[in-house]
């Protein structure tokens, strides 16, 4: 049985390749809303957005962050990782930058978005949340081995990121 999983990350420079990350069918994640329905959420406002999140959030696992040039700092981004954290879901980021858009263009790698969260308030003891949390960069620079080292491991680095949660 597949794990079940929330993907977050950045729609609007990354929707084609989560699409692509989603579509292998490896863990099971939530359905990636078209535009046009991700609108109609927003129009909601704030309390719609984090209800959406909520309602996602529940039942999966884990939440695996797809990482590209501009995902980490984004304000929904960095809300869906501490609803899931809170909740003591585990998570893991996969950089996707190596994938290509459908102009077939790839991106630049971007930052580790777990390195803006610590953990526990002394800052003498405290931790970034980067140090707890794997994130998997491919070794490649050409879209198909960089989808197929995503293909071939994404279902194991779940199973890895929730046993050590």
């Amino acid at each position: 049985m597949a794990r079940r999983v929330f993907y977050s990350f950045h729609y609007d420079n990354d929707n084609q390749r989560v699409q692509q990350v989603k579509n292998m069918g490896v863990v099971e994640g939530q359905p990636i809303l078209s535009s046009n329905t991700w609108e109609e959420v927003t129009r909601g406002g704030e309390a719609a957005i984090k209800q959406y999140i909520a309602n996602e959030l529940k039942g999966k696992s884990c939440l695996v962050v797809l990482i590209g040039s501009s995902t980490a700092g984004r304000k929904w981004v960095k809300y869906e990782i501490e609803q899931a954290w809170n909740a003591g879901k585990a998570a893991l980021g996969v950089h996707v930058h190596g994938l290509k858009d459908l102009a077939g263009k790839q991106s630049t790698k971007g930052k580790n978005p777990f390195a803006d969260f610590s953990i526990g308030s002394n800052p003498l003891t405290s931790r970034s949340l980067a140090s707890l949390v794997s994130t998997y960069d491919p070794p490649y620079s050409d879209s198909k081995s960089v989808y197929a080292y995503i293909n071939k491991n994404l279902a194991a680095w779940v199973d890895a990121a929730v046993q050590a949660r």
